[in-house]
């Protein structure tokens, strides 16, 4: 059996009809419906506008005539308006029956479908012919919010569904479209698709490099983040392999390009999110697996009960047609079609509120079972980008003084560990005057002399001939092991101390890994950074489980064996480098401040950037859907209790009177369903969660 990809239903594919073939691979639809939001989501979309715009403002009125407005001819204005919403808003669900009939299998359309049928159809014979049903009662506002409910939900569904199919769209983006071909003396610019292995290119300063290469002339620091996660740039020279995508920082280069096409890494990675995307297996919806036995069931039970009190009870057609009536009635699924939408809404809006945006109920279902937390650390843990943690003086110059000496060397630099540098000076009020003599040397640091003749030197120990006195490269090893890039700060020849940089953690992250671990959940962090920064930042957190130098297709792999082991795993990133990941994941985790790839992917979005909203949407999850399975617990409930009433269990101690206000017990029953279960979900917007980074969310 295959699995419809939009709704999770099961599909014969012996009988089915209904197929389209993406990407080489053939997909199955238990509906039109499904088939059409897969292959024109758009159109989908203007037809569920149509069908929303014409069912809420009668569905209003209808309401009102029912409730609060008597008029002498209400019931013939309510049968106009409902059976506008039934046949026009609702046709959808009718088109479901029918495919539904096709496949072997009831769906949730046939739910819907017979139940505001037999509402709308027991009506209309009441208003139309008064003497059939001498009760009189109408039951038109049923029919009407059943249809206007579950084409809300269905509409905030393909909302979240359509945000979700942009992230390949942006992984393609990271591509630039014009490559510089060197041809001898000639540089021309020509599209990135004639391109070829063996080509030179020449890439500038700020350029994207356009396709993986190997470097043939010239050195430069490579920004690498968006593929590896290593948050500080990488230098490059001849030899040295580059990838296609990744930004290029200070210096030309010249390449021969090794790959192209789909062979790219880049390629690779927009192949990896789609597979994983495409290989997920949706979740089966409750609704939908047990109306696939209840309708069947439903109907067969008003059938016998209907003919078997006609036959044998002795009753005339009227009653017999009142009980088959009764019995579709009370089965209609006016809180089943709610139990689920009416939760994941006040769900949806208690994390809107918080700066947590969720794209659809099938994550916050997977975010209740999650007890495996993979965590990226460039942006995801830390603020991505480096900032000084330490000075250190190894002279009679003040800290102050070292970092001053710094930021002159560095005002001319746009590396970012220099721009951190400046940054420092500037919050200290230190006042930096441009050098007179300015040279930087690739791969090692700058020299510079200021105005008043000093020589000042900062870089890498390469700078100051590769080794150090003992108490400098003492300092500098313990800097270094707690995984800091540390500069060396020399001024005429002397050091004068040592300036420590590290991407530092966001003020919270510490309260997240507590509040995560504490509440059973394993954590893991996973990086493609150095083993040493790793290291560093898990033991800051109180991490145990660190894998360091990870790939984007390592990282996806990370995820398949704690699958594997019987985990459901939640991956919180921010890059380009996570998206594989994001998407191989039970659940992903997006930090919105990251790239669109890694907020395109993940299924839940952190638009405060805050990781301790993981944690919150972790738990708003298990509240939500312990939610729903109360909701759907009482809608299938007060069926199982009155669904014998209605085929006739009280009639041997009330007589056949007891259908003259039956009907009406039903209807009664339904509405304090649909009450309790709205009630219910509305708990939701009472969920507050404490902790020290998120006082703000206390009841």
């Amino acid at each position: 059996m295959a699995t419809d990809p939009v709704c999770g239903m099961y599909v014969d594919e012996k009988g089915s009809s209904l197929t389209s073939v993406k990407e080489d691979r053939k997909y199955y639809f238990c509906s039109a419906t499904c088939k059409l939001q897969f292959d024109k989501p758009e159109l989908e979309m203007k037809v569920l506008k149509r069908a929303l715009a014409v069912a809420w403002p009668l569905t209003v009125i209808v309401a009102i005539l029912t409730y609060v407005l008597r008029l002498s001819y209400d019931n013939y204005v309510m049968l106009v308006l409902a059976s506008i919403v039934q046949f026009y808003a609702g046709q959808r669900f009718y088109a479901g029956i029918i495919d539904a009939i096709k496949n072997k299998s009831a769906n949730m359309d046939t739910l819907i479908a017979i139940g505001t049928s037999a509402a709308w159809a027991y009506s209309t014979v009441v208003v139309l012919f008064p003497a059939v049903f001498p009760t009189g009662g109408v039951y038109y506002d049923t029919s009407t919010i059943i249809i206007a409910l579950i084409l809300t939900g269905t509409y905030m569904q393909r909302l979240a569904e359509a945000r979700a199919s942009t992230a390949v769209s942006a992984l393609v983006a990271l591509q630039p479209e014009i490559a510089h071909l060197v041809k001898g003396d000639d540089i021309t610019d020509v599209p990135i698709e004639r391109i070829e292995e063996g080509d030179i290119l020449l890439v500038k300063p700020g350029e994207k490099i356009p396709t993986d290469s190997i470097v043939l002339e010239g050195e430069s620091y490579v920004d690498e983040s968006m593929i590896t996660g290593e948050s500080i740039p990488v230098t490059k020279r001849k030899g040295d392999k580059v990838t296609g995508g990744t930004m290029n920082s200070t210096g030309s280069l010249r390449m021969t390009v090794t790959k192209v096409g789909e062979d790219t890494a880049l390629a690779q990675i927009i192949r990896i999110v789609r597979d994983a995307a495409s290989s997920k297996v949706p979740i089966q919806k409750l609704a939908d697996k047990v109306s696939s036995y209840f309708v069947p069931i439903v109907v067969l039970i008003g059938l016998v009960a209907a003919l078997a009190w006609y036959f044998v009870g002795g009753v005339g057609p009227n009653v017999s047609i009142l009980i088959f009536v009764s019995v579709l009635i009370i089965a209609c699924p006016c809180a089943l079609g709610i139990a689920t939408p009416a939760a994941l809404l006040v769900s949806s809006g208690k994390a809107a509120a918080e700066g947590i945006l969720v794209k659809s109920g099938e994550s916050l279902q997977i975010a209740s079972k999650v007890d495996t937390i993979v965590l990226d650390k460039t942006g995801t843990l830390t603020k991505g980008r480096p900032e000084v943690t330490d000075i250190v003086t190894l002279s009679t110059y003040s800290d102050k003084q070292v970092l001053g000496f710094a930021a002159v060397a560095e005002i001319n630099s746009e590396h970012v560990l220099g721009k951190a540098i400046i940054a420092r000076a500037d919050n200290e009020g230190i006042k930096t005057e441009f050098p007179k003599k300015f040279e930087y040397e690739q791969g090692f640091g700058i020299t510079a002399f200021d105005k008043a003749g000093k020589k000042i030197a900062i870089g890498n120990r390469g700078l100051f001939g590769g080794s150090l006195p003992e108490e400098p490269e003492r300092q500098l090893r313990e800097l270094e092991s707690d995984g800091k890039t540390t500069l060396i700060v020399g001024v005429d020849g002397i050091i004068v101390g040592l300036i420590a940089l590290a991407d530092v953690l966001k003020e919270d992250s510490k309260d997240a890994i507590e509040a995560l671990q504490s509440s059973g959940r394993e954590v893991w962090l996973v990086t493609g950074d150095n083993e040493r920064v790793a290291n560093a930042v898990a033991r800051q957190l109180g991490i145990t489980n660190v894998m360091a130098q990870s790939k984007p297709e390592q990282k996806m792999e990370k995820i398949v064996d704690l699958q594997k082991s019987g985990r459901v795993v939640a991956m919180v990133g921010d890059g380009v480098n996570d998206a594989p990941a994001l998407t191989k994941a039970n659940l992903g985790i997006a930090i919105g401040a990251g790239t669109d790839v890694a907020v395109q992917a993940g299924g839940i979005i952190l638009m405060s950037n805050s990781i301790y909203d993981a944690y919150i949407a972790l738990e708003l999850g298990k509240r939500t859907m312990s939610k729903i399975r109360q909701n759907l617990f009482w809608a299938f409930g007060y069926n199982t209790i009155l669904i014998p009433v209605a085929a006739g269990a009280l009639i041997p101690f009330f007589t056949i009177r007891i259908y003259a206000f039956l009907p009406l017990l039903a209807a009664f029953a339904m509405a304090f369903s649909s009450v309790t279960v709205v009630s219910n979900s509305l708990l939701l917007a009472r969920y507050g969660v404490t902790g020290p980074a998120h006082s703000r969310l206390s009841k």
